[in-house]
């Protein structure tokens, strides 16, 4: 790499307009090319920047070479403000490019290492990262501009369900970059859009931060595993990771059922099978159903909506499939709680029994801001199907689960609270922000 393409790399990253991740993905690339495309326009090609902010690199990289030559540069634009410069450029192109294609702002929304992207009719173009939004735009989006952006990621079939349900569920790719996970929907102004960033690279329990001793969960062969907590709590990478783990080390036949397919697993040891709900089957039910008659090992599903699907769940864990789910609550008693409360009270002893003879474990998650500010961490509640657990459950004596999750730390159970409390002793949260996720702040330590 010569000199100058090297000196422009480094002023890409250091205005963050980069991370050294892409830079060296895309030296990579260009070393390999028999007629190399200099570094820049494969940053556009890439929509990891725009032909605006390049030339601003290109202009503070003339004036720096300049300088080491000691000559003046051609053009004067002064260094320390060259950061807020491209900055406004990029909120610039969002908004005045955005009728083209939707991939320019979920490029730009990866390279600002965004999680989730609003775009609303009547409002600026929003970007959620570390768990805060800020806009990415200085002008609102007209109804015009959001209905081109909806149709390019919409199909025919999910057109007419928008129109005939008000929302619909869909996933997006931008092509060797990232995969997303969206909805659209009608609002008071129109229309609006949600998209959610999933990493192509299916995640390792190491890459979420997350504890080696949860890869214990995969040696079951039968029982149900639930990873449970509120929307945004990396639930769903948390379930790829595990399916990465039997994906490499069993040979199995693994059947997704997702709405949508999030993570793209390839068959690797074992030969797995995705289903997306209203695509390739009606319901997750109908799904689950299906999935019994189809010899899977292992089943995993997207989410436990309703009833019927807790309950083919469960039957599916009792007649001899590991079953790894989702669910929306907030910790592992009130998961317990919850799937006992769905059914009919004349139904719940006997879910009781079905549920303290399967259940495995319940994973409940949260992610927590860093003290440092860069990115956040998992707080964990972990509750292992031991036989106590079980008596407990099947005797719906389930008030006495937190005081055994407190003593059962060598079990590798814990309660959500001791897992912040660490998180907090070792500097990683401040005691502020634990505080907002604790059930008990004055379990955490003293700042």
């Amino acid at each position: 790499m010569s000199a100058e393409t090297n000196l422009l790399g480094r002023l890409a990253v250091h205005y963050k307009l980069l991370t050294p991740e892409q830079l060296a993905e895309t030296t990579l690339a260009q070393a390999r090319q028999a007629h190399p495309v200099p570094l820049g326009e494969l940053w556009i090609d890439a929509g990891w920047m725009t032909r605006a902010q390049l030339d601003k690199l290109l202009a503070v990289q003339r004036e720096v070479l300049a300088k080491q030559a000691g000559s003046a540069p051609p053009v004067a634009t002064p260094p320390a403000a060259v950061a807020e410069d491209l900055d406004q450029t990029a909120v610039g192109q969002v908004s005045t490019r955005v009728g083209k294609r939707i991939d320019r702002i979920l490029g730009y929304a990866v390279a600002q290492r965004a999680s989730d992207v609003h775009i609303l009719t009547a409002e600026r173009v929003l970007l959620r990262a570390d768990g805060e939004l800020r806009y990415a735009g200085e002008a609102p989006l007209d109804g015009a501009q959001v209905a081109r952006l909806v149709d390019e990621v919409l199909d025919d079939g999910l057109r007419q369900r928008l129109a005939r349900d008000g929302q619909v569920d869909f996933a997006w790719t931008t092509e060797g970059k990232a995969r997303f996970r969206g909805n659209a929907y009608r609002h008071q102004n129109g229309l609006g859009l949600v998209l959610r960033t999933i990493p192509i690279e299916i995640p390792t329990l190491g890459s979420l931060n997350l504890p080696n001793s949860l890869a214990k969960l995969t040696n079951h062969h039968q029982g149900l595993v639930l990873l449970t907590g509120p929307s945004g709590c990396g639930k769903s990478a948390t379930l790829a990771a595990l399916l990465r783990l039997i994906n490499e080390e069993r040979q199995d036949h693994i059947v997704t059922i997702e709405d949508p397919i999030e993570y793209l697993h390839s068959s690797l040891l074992s030969v797995v099978n995705q289903r997306q709900v209203g695509r390739d089957t009606g319901s997750f039910a109908r799904a689950l159903k299906a999935a019994l008659r189809e010899d899977p090992d292992v089943i995993a599903i997207g989410e436990l909506r309703d009833l019927e699907t807790i309950q083919l769940a469960l039957t599916a864990a009792e007649t001899g499939h590991l079953v790894l789910a989702t669910l929306h609550t907030g910790g592992a008693i009130r998961t317990v709680d919850r799937i006992v409360g769905s059914f009919p009270s004349n139904q719940q002893s006997q879910i009781r029994t079905m549920l303290s003879e399967s259940l495995r474990a319940v994973v409940s998650q949260r992610l927590v801001r860093r003290a440092d500010g860069q990115g956040r961490v998992p707080a964990l509640e972990i509750l292992l199907g031991t036989r106590a657990v079980a008596n407990m459950v099947r005797e719906a004596k389930t008030f006495q689960l937190r005081s055994l999750l407190q003593t059962a730390a060598s079990q590798g159970m814990c309660l959500l609270d001791a897992s912040l409390a660490q998180l907090v002793r070792d500097g990683l949260v401040t005691r502020d922000e634990a505080a907002l996720h604790a059930e008990d702040p004055k379990l955490l330590p003293a700042a």
